[in-house]
């Protein structure tokens, strides 16, 4: 079975035992996390599916690789370096019912 689910804005295509990397969620390792349910095997709902149900547990709490983010204006002697390193969350999804 597959289903949309939709976390931190996003929208992600799982199946059972798929791993998603998703927006962080203030969640401990190992415990358990239910999404909204957007679609499930061809069904739409408006705005979610209220019986369908997909819940995963939490791998890991990581950040991804630094990104350089570099500001330049012309003639004006602006320069500005930033480093940025986004905080994510790795779930596995354990059933979806």
């Amino acid at each position: 079975m597959k289903a949309v689910i939709e976390t931190g804005g996003k929208q992600y295509r799982v199946s059972e035992g798929s791993e998603i990397y998703v927006e962080k969620l203030d969640k401990e390792v190992g415990s358990k996390v239910e999404f909204k349910v957007v679609m499930a095997d061809g069904r739409i709902g408006l705005p979610y599916l209220e019986d369908v149900k997909v819940t995963g547990e939490v791998l890991k709490q990581g950040k991804q690789k630094k990104i350089k983010v570099f500001k330049y204006k012309p003639k004006k002697n602006f320069h500005k370096t930033q480093g940025h390193r986004q905080p994510y969350t790795k779930v596995v999804i354990k059933s979806i019912k």
